[in-house]
């Protein structure tokens, strides 16, 4: 036996006494997972209610608003897949504390900020740091919760968070926005990364690294650049248009970039993405069904929003209070599917009928007024919503990740919160500019009276309700189409991603 052999031996034997250790505490450890799953997640939205409070504060245009969340999502979205590679090099309690200390640092100046170019930068850095937190807490629960049932329960709690983190991020932005200061915003992080980092600290053990391979230099060039210019790209339409040569520049390059990547991981020796990792049929289903549900998720988050303060006329903080129903039936739906659905009859039955109920519910959104009822015309529907959203999204979570061996968990997990972050940028630039057309369209041969402008924005959201159910439908047809049948356990054992055998 080589010295090589005998030091990866003694890893394998470390890491099976690492998860042990982890197993013992592993409830403790959830709640740690949970809170820095929110921080993150809920940060794509607590900040967007205190834009304009921000905008007059530091006094910066509305073009230069838009890169408060853009600078946010492109760091996010492009650097996941590196942030789960070091998670398996470096061991995920370190990269989940990193993440987490470097995410409150970057909270703290944000803050603090006097000026735009300050703020954007510590979102950015924000971002960063998140996209090396978020693939360490799914690879977390991944390692640490192996009995099925226990898993189930633990993916369904991490599921309703990721699905409701928006809901919440809203209500938390109008509370703090209203009460106390946009800047409370992000100081709130704080608090989070604190608890966090401390339970990571105590309860945690698993800081040995489990993939030991040479990085992929050109593989993580093409892939980080590649979700750089798709994001920048829907980004960049949201602000112009789809036919700006800019915007067609950075969407082509992209594509490029992502098939280059894709071919070349198939040929080096040690790929930053094991395509064994997203060719199997339920892992890979369930990354497409995270795209399409992010994608679609926007239409409710945002447009939502947008109709009950700019229609309906409520305050930040009532129109968070408007989406707790939908927290609640995620939060219990994510439970029922995880623990007792997902087992028995496995996602290819489940995800789609979710995403179908999504679809239903945006439908029947679709047809409000300017004097809608939010109790029978908007809060039947929320409901549906959040039903729909635990029955896909918080099992796709779950799913995502199946059958994973240890040294691929962080870039297995990273690729589902991929899927997740790229969707939610082509949600964000592809249902706003569907609905600035449908507005324009609105007004033509129309005066542009007060009352004419108001049911224009109407349309807008109307319309942008109205397409975001048609890719609910999409997804629920594609990932119907890709999913394997079989219950959990089966399909657990049905061709694992095990690593190749080194040399």
């Amino acid at each position: 036996m080589t010295i090589a052999d005998e030091e990866l031996q003694a890893g394998e034997a470390d890491g099976m006494t690492d998860e042990a250790s982890n197993h013992d505490m592993r409830w403790w450890i959830l709640a740690v997972l949970g809170v820095s799953q929110l921080m993150v997640t809920l940060d794509n939205t607590v900040v967007n209610i205190a834009l304009p409070t921000a905008q007059h504060a530091l006094h910066f245009s509305n073009a230069d608003r838009q890169w408060i969340v853009t600078a946010y999502s492109l760091a996010f979205g492009s650097l996941l897949l590196l942030g789960g590679r070091i998670g398996d090099i470096i061991g995920r309690k370190r990269a989940l504390i990193i993440g987490l200390i470097g995410f409150a640092v970057a909270s703290a100046i944000g803050g603090a900020s006097t000026d735009f170019v300050m703020l954007v930068i510590a979102r950015t850095v924000q971002g960063a740091f998140g996209a090396l937190l978020a693939p360490s807490v799914l690879a977390l629960l991944t390692t640490t919760f192996r009995d099925s049932e226990e898993r189930g329960k633990a993916f369904g709690i991490n599921g309703a968070i990721a699905g409701a983190g928006g809901a919440i991020g809203l209500l938390l932005g109008g509370i703090l926005t209203s009460y106390a200061s946009w800047r409370f915003t992000l100081f709130v992080n704080l608090i989070f990364a604190a608890f966090a980092t401390v339970g990571a600290l105590l309860w945690l053990r698993n800081d040995r690294g489990v993939d030991h391979d040479s990085v992929d230099y050109p593989g993580l060039v093409m892939v980080s650049v590649g979700l750089f210019c798709l994001v920048f790209g829907f980004s960049h339409a949201e602000t112009t248009a789809w036919s700006n040569p800019y915007t067609i520049g950075f969407l082509v390059l992209g594509v490029v970039l992502l098939g280059s990547f894709a071919w070349f991981e198939t040929r080096t020796a040690f790929p930053l993405l094991p395509m064994r990792v997203v060719l199997n049929r339920t892992r890979g289903g369930s990354m497409l069904a995270m795209l399409f549900a992010s994608i679609g998720v926007f239409g409710v988050f945002l447009f939502l929003t947008y109709y009950l303060q700019g229609t309906l006329g409520w305050s930040p903080v009532k129109t968070g209070i408007g989406f707790l129903p939908m927290v609640g039936s995620l939060a219990v739906m994510a439970q029922v599917s995880n623990r007792l659905v997902l087992p028995k009859f496995g996602p290819k039955l489940i995800v789609p009928i979710g995403l179908l109920l999504a679809a239903v519910a945006l439908f029947g959104l679709h047809g409000v007024g300017l004097h809608t009822a939010y109790f029978s015309h908007v809060l039947p529907y929320t409901i549906l919503i959040g039903v729909g959203f635990g029955l896909s999204l918080a099992p796709s979570f779950s799913t995502g990740t199946l059958g994973l061996a240890p040294e691929d968990a962080g870039v297995g997990s990273a690729t589902v919160n991929t899927s997740q972050q790229v969707g939610g940028s082509i949600g964000t630039a592809l249902l706003n500019t569907l609905a600035a057309s449908a507005a324009s369209a609105y007004l033509v041969g129309r005066a542009l009276t007060p009352a004419t402008q108001k049911a224009a924005l109407l349309h807008s959201y109307t319309r942008a309700f109205l397409w975001a159910s048609l890719i609910f439908v999409i997804g629920a047809v594609v990932s119907g189409l890709v999913l394997k049948k079989g219950n959990l356990a089966t399909l657990a054992g049905d061709a694992p991603a095990l690593p190749a055998e080194r040399t």
